[in-house]
């Protein structure tokens, strides 16, 4: 599993398909990322579980598509 800690605000999130989900706002709980509503279609701030993410470099990679995680974000 990546090194949570490694995750800091404004950090780009992809999919594994290489597209931007988001942007990270900040951690909610040691298991959520609360993404950045300006960032979102929709003007809103969504969740994404912790278990999503494969690993962690300049960029939060997630281990599903962009598709996918649209789909099921709270």
């Amino acid at each position: 599993m990546a090194d949570l800690l490694n995750i800091r605000e404004n950090m780009p999130v992809v999919g594994s398909d290489g597209l931007h989900v988001g942007t990270v706002d900040q951690m909610d709980g040691p298991n959520r990322i609360k993404l950045a509503r300006l960032d979102s279609d929709d003007d809103r701030h969504h969740f994404i579980p912790t278990d999503w993410v494969d690993h962690i470099n300049a960029e939060v990679h997630l281990n599903m598509t962009t598709d996918e995680v649209r789909r099921l974000w709270d």
